[in-house]
């Protein structure tokens, strides 16, 4: 892929990030006032609330990749305390030095990239130069053989689209991540940036060489 860039996820690139994204609230609600919000119509107001909202308490929420000017993918990330989300899983909580990556996405079409993994080092990148010490997620297994249905966050009944907002475990564990608090379902993971903290003077170089040596991620709906 050429022309590749990563910018900062604000206000002004929600509208960059793919349509279902763009109107779910998965994250930056609690599960009652999300339903409550896609019904009546103002998932889209709700969001771009909370971005304003934790922009201006944190700072940037995540970054967004573009192909030759054209939106790829991104990936959001925030304080726990500010993702009413954060305490719905059974493997809470964020583990009070880290921040929370919360969801994300590469388009179909630019799939087996890299730019998963690129996401990673950009989020990556800004948190250590903002003093972060670690990321955390919590992560979506595949189900066991032969099972039909799936349980959602702290045992709430099967939705696809909190299953979309959720990353692969496999995923995380391909860009680095570790897994602290082991579940059959959704496994809290960790990457820890106190080693790239170390190394402040020269920042691209500590993550590169965090990250160096992963395998090939890929971030996509499936």
């Amino acid at each position: 892929m050429t022309g590749r860039a990563l910018s900062p996820l604000t206000l002004d690139s929600l509208d960059r990030l793919p349509v279902t994204c763009r109107g779910c609230v998965f994250w930056e609600l609690d599960p009652v006032a999300a339903g409550q919000a896609v019904r009546a119509g103002q998932a889209d107001f709700e969001k771009e609330a909370w971005v304003s909202r934790t922009l201006l308490e944190w700072g940037s929420v995540g970054r967004v990749v573009s192909v030759d000017d054209v939106p790829a993918g991104f990936l959001m990330v925030a304080p726990p305390h500010l993702v009413p989300r954060a305490v719905a899983f059974p493997t809470a909580p964020v583990s009070g030095d880290a921040v929370l990556l919360m969801g994300g996405r590469v388009l179909d079409e630019f799939a087996g990239g890299g730019l998963g993994r690129m996401l990673v080092q950009g989020v990556a990148k800004d948190l250590t130069r903002r003093g972060v010490r670690a990321i955390e997620a919590y992560g979506l297994a595949a189900p066991p053989a032969g099972t039909s249905t799936e349980q959602g966050a702290a045992g709430e009944r099967p939705d696809p689209v909190a299953a979309g907002c959720v990353l692969p475990a496999d995923f995380l564990l391909a860009v680095g991540f570790k897994t602290v608090r082991p579940h059959h379902r959704h496994p809290r993971l960790r990457l820890d940036l106190r080693t790239a903290l170390s190394w402040r003077e020269d920042v691209e170089q500590a993550i590169d060489r965090l990250l160096g040596s992963i395998r090939q991620p890929v971030l996509t709906r499936s």
